[in-house]
């Protein structure tokens, strides 16, 4: 393919993604319907304006399903990973193993033969990771309790995969002697294989990933942070592709082991922009992949394994919420929001297909299957959304049920000012999220418990990662004050409703901050307040009575105050003589008023 025409196919993509997304948005059903209609509009069954092998195409983008587990693996501590272990194996298991056993039946009554029926009802077992958490982080669900059970769910079908691809060769036909020594022995080598290179990536996350993220971040080039962030999963992902097992679940693991690693969020920062781009690419794939010729010439029976398919997923994780006794409202969006199936069916039916068990023709129609439920799903929930969950609502707030909130203070910068008030907040029972640039800081406070996560605050996408959504105040705490205010411009102009309390250095930068609208009580001169102690102390050491000390240095403060904000307007980005001139005049006044106060104590 020539430049020329990989342009125009990006141009293509490009283009469908923009123009039907946002017209989704806004009719309320979500981006990721607007990919699908995208892929369908350009695909080869409509305007057929994409060429190359779309197939390909979905392979490339998959791997925005490995960054996106990933960066769910990112938010999951270890701990908390061990607190879902009822969901995760009871749950989850018990999805897996019902919905093979359902889905079989079905497949047996309607005249399969064995082999066929049980691979299907394995297949049809897994539901699309990307779409659900797409979809949970859009509403805003991911962070629901409800939200961990469908993740713990989605978690086990992806390690379920993994039994599934080592019994589909004893379901095929091209191997009837697939039980032996050799095979065997062959297989538990293979998980010797497995388990060592789980080990690898735990431990090397732990000893080795992050003393190459402190030298690279020692060197302060944002881009080469994001190259070891993308190289880390793609090493990973060609790791687990030649051992045979899901590129998604190592890159997972991965995320889980640096959760607690002080760059977690600026790896989500610096990941997501691909991750977002490249499951918009997957989503568009499986648009255009759909056969509608297969579709048409199959109509009833493929609507019919359609209804089939979302109807026994339905009913399976229905019956299992109402035995773990979960409110209708989450059953009903645990159960709806799974009903699909997923892109690891792909996977199986194309592995199924290698060792015929399904005819070519038959793994067609399970493909079109497959992609029509993971494009119905957005209309099933956007009826949940805009229906049922009115109907079932019980009254609780959303924030009853939201675990792991994100702290109520973000500071950025850890340096003295910063360590500082953060203790004294602590103190006093409010933590904070921290933030700063120095690797070597971070690298030294670390050693006194104290977790600092590396990152530029002044990158609002960062901020975002951080908690500043959820936040109630920011505090501006970098020894830097052109860049705090820069901060503290960005963030109140995208979240006016948060309070800003900003540190700045010097008198024209409180001049500046002044000016751009913030609240002299927000401003906070760093030096003003241990000069004014300074020379309280002074004064007391020279003989001057304690109480005419504080009552001088109030009226010290308060004509300070107001003589920055006489002043601040005549300050234009440099001191000119009309400054000069003014800040003689209001110097003179100040000293007068302290005078007369001094004769009159």
């Amino acid at each position: 393919m020539g430049t020329t025409q990989f342009l125009f196919q990006a141009f293509v993509y490009l283009a469908a993604a923009v123009i039907t997304v946002p017209v989704a948005l806004r009719l309320g059903f979500g981006s990721v319907l607007g990919y699908l209609i995208a892929g369908v509009i350009i695909g080869p069954f409509a305007l057929d304006l994409v060429s190359v092998n779309t197939a390909h195409v979905m392979h490339f983008a998959e791997f925005g399903i490995v960054m996106m587990l990933f960066i769910v693996g990112l938010e999951l501590r270890p701990s908390m990973l061990w607190e879902m272990r009822k969901p995760l194996f009871m749950v989850g298991g018990l999805q897996v193993v019902i919905t093979t056993l359902v889905i079989f039946l079905i497949a047996k009554l309607y005249g399969a033969n064995t082999a066929s029926a049980i691979a299907i009802g394995l297949i049809f077992t897994a539901s699309s990771t990307a779409i659900v958490l797409q979809m949970l982080q859009e509403k805003g669900w991911i962070k629901l309790s409800t939200g961990n059970t469908v993740f713990a769910i989605l978690l086990f079908q992806d390690i379920a995969v993994i039994p599934m691809l080592a019994i589909f060769p004893l379901l095929g036909t091209i191997s009837p002697h697939a039980i032996t020594t050799h095979n065997e022995s062959t297989a538990i080598v293979k998980a010797l294989v497995i388990l060592a290179v789980i080990l690898a990536i735990v431990n090397g996350g732990r000893y080795v990933i992050r003393p190459v993220f402190k030298f690279i971040a020692s060197s302060k080039l944002h881009e080469t942070f994001t190259a070891l962030a993308l190289l880390l999963i793609v090493a990973t992902t060609l790791l687990m592709n030649y051992i045979g097992l899901s590129p998604a679940m190592g890159a997972f693991i991965a995320g889980v082991v640096l959760a607690e690693s002080e760059y977690k969020h600026e790896l989500e920062a610096n990941i997501e922009p691909f991750k977002g781009l490249l499951l918009g690419l997957f989503f568009i794939s499986v648009g255009t992949n759909i056969d509608f010729n297969v579709i048409y010439n199959h109509l009833s029976m493929i609507l019919k394994m359609v209804v089939l398919l979302i109807g026994a997923k339905f009913l399976v994780l229905f019956c299992l919420g109402k035995i773990l006794d979960k409110k209708i409202k989450d059953i009903l969006l645990v159960s709806l929001i799974l009903a699909q199936g997923g892109e690891f069916c792909f996977v199986l039916i194309s592995y199924a297909n290698q060792y015929l068990i399904f005819t070519d023709e038959f793994s067609r129609e399970l493909v079109a299957v497959v992609a029509l439920s993971m494009m119905m799903t957005p209309l099933i929930m956007l009826i949940y959304d805009k229906c049922l969950l009115k109907i079932f609502n019980d009254g609780d707030s959303p924030e009853t049920n939201v675990v792991n909130q994100d702290n109520q203070v973000i500071i950025a910068g850890f340096g003295r000012v910063g360590q500082i008030i953060y203790r004294f907040l602590l103190a006093n029972g409010f933590d904070s999220t921290i933030l700063d640039l120095d690797s070597q800081q971070i690298d030294l406070v670390s050693k006194f418990g104290h977790k600092v996560f590396y990152g530029d605050a002044s990158r609002m996408d960062l901020l975002r990662l951080a908690g500043l959504k959820d936040a109630k105040l920011l505090v501006v705490a970098i020894n830097d004050g052109v860049k705090a205010l820069k901060i503290a411009t960005m963030v109140r102009q995208a979240y006016p409703h948060i309070k800003i309390l900003i540190r700045v250095r010097s008198r024209t930068e409180a001049y500046e901050a002044l000016n751009l609208g913030f609240d002299f009580d927000d401003i906070y001169r760093e030096t003003f307040d241990s000069a004014l102690n300074i020379a309280r102390d002074s004064l007391q050491h020279l003989g001057l009575s304690l109480t005419n000390i504080d009552s001088t240095l109030q009226d010290f403060k308060k004509l300070d105050k107001e003589g920055l904000k006489a002043m601040s307007p005549y300050y234009k980005g440099k001191m000119d003589d009309e400054y000069v001139n003014q800040a003689k005049l209001n110097r003179e006044q100040l000293e007068r008023v302290l005078k007369n106060d001094l004769d009159n104590a």
